[in-house]
């Protein structure tokens, strides 16, 4: 694999998990969102999904932001019968989302990111070795 390879596959690997952190961020931003309107389904959690790709370019796999499918598990209900969305029993409907999964996902998505980061920086110490070697 040669260095613009290796720097396109990096690449690659740093968008998909900066859009997964995107959509973690607005599963957290909505874990505790109630519907707009009373007897409607409040937010529900998203997951982003992954793709990969051949490049015939680079000859290599690349991944790539696939679409992001809604979490269909069910959501989560409050007794708090004061709340104008509370059903007959009382209860309010929450988003399916769990904040500690969702903070899970964000440092392994960080980690992520920072390992490509890190490939991405040992790949650009390579090339400016390789041009000061052939320079002298």
């Amino acid at each position: 694999m040669d260095f613009s390879t290796s720097m396109a596959v990096t690449a690659a690997g740093m968008r998909v998990q900066s859009e997964r952190m995107k959509v973690i961020s607005e599963n957290i931003a909505n874990a505790d969102s109630t519907s707009p309107t009373p007897g409607a389904d409040p937010y529900r959690r998203k997951v982003p999904t992954v793709t990969s790709k051949f490049d015939r370019e680079l000859g290599a796999n690349l991944v790539q932001t696939g679409k992001t499918v809604a979490d269909k598990s069910e959501f989560r209900s409050q007794y708090d019968p004061g709340n104008p969305n509370a059903d007959k029993q009382g209860y309010v409907k929450l988003p399916n989302v769990d904040p500690l999964i969702e903070i899970m996902d964000m440092r392994e998505a960080q980690r992520s990111y920072e390992a490509d980061l890190t490939v991405m920086d040992a790949t650009k110490q390579m090339l400016a070795k390789t041009v000061d070697l052939l320079n002298k």
